[in-house]
């Protein structure tokens, strides 16, 4: 059975809307444990735009399930993986100016370089994964740098403005999921998974994990605002004209 692994990125986001405390992605991810997840993902980026250091840690020190960390192959970052060593690695690309990743990591032509990171990483006990496009060219040049899963990006298949365009992109992915699997790669998809486009793979085997962030935390602001304005409006109205 695949996992369920929940992006706790879009909580921080908001805290740092403010610079303060609330609400707090640590302990988002111990609710999201609670209701089922399976392990749990954070993104600390270069610019620490919404996760930070401190949430890192301390998702290290409590969480009960796994903690898969995606960064940019970079010796800032592979130094804080091997000093908290988490379940996972997924080495995503990074521009300082996207709102969120854009694509793929280019991983054919850098193999070498790659190759030797996630060596440091498997030495220390970390498996690595490699978000890369659904290509045949990515999915070799993943094989050869020794990763031990890919993390197929789903966004070009979720943002489709065509049902054309988008039976095309789920083709991509049903076709690089066997095409990694017989290579002996895991195989994770995420990015832009919501509640209905899942469906598509429901029948789909060979996926370890699917990564879903911003719909399950958007979905959480709705479902919950009911919940969270009645109870303001108690308190405000046991006050005093």
């Amino acid at each position: 059975m695949p996992l369920l692994a929940v992006n706790v990125d879009h909580v921080a986001t908001v805290r740092q809307a403010r610079l303060g405390q609330s609400p707090d992605p640590v302990a988002a991810a111990a609710m999201a444990e609670l209701a089922g997840a399976r392990a749990l993902i954070v993104h600390l980026r270069e610019d620490r735009r919404h996760i930070q250091d401190r949430d890192v840690r301390l998702l290290r020190q409590t969480i009960k399930t796994r903690l898969h960390l995606e960064m940019a192959a970079t010796d800032e970052m592979r130094g804080i993986a091997l000093e908290l060593k988490p379940d996972m690695v997924c080495l995503v690309p990074e521009k300082r100016r996207e709102l969120t990743t854009e694509g793929g990591l280019g991983v054919a032509g850098r193999e070498k370089e790659l190759a030797a990171f996630v060596a440091e990483l498997a030495d220390a006990g970390i498996p690595t994964s490699l978000f890369i496009d659904p290509d045949p060219h990515q999915i070799e040049a993943s094989i050869a740098v020794g990763a031990a899963y890919v993390e197929l990006h789903t966004g070009a298949y979720s943002d489709a403005a065509t049902r054309e365009t988008r039976q095309a992109e789920l083709d991509r992915l049903l076709a690089a999921i066997p095409l990694a699997r017989q290579a002996g790669l895991g195989v994770n998809l995420g990015h832009g998974l919501d509640y209905n486009n899942i469906y598509a793979f429901k029948d789909t085997s060979g996926i370890s994990e699917y990564s879903i962030g911003h719909s399950i935390i958007a979905r959480a602001i709705m479902t919950g605002i009911t919940e969270a304005v009645s109870t303001m409006a108690a308190i405000v109205a046991g006050f005093p004209d």
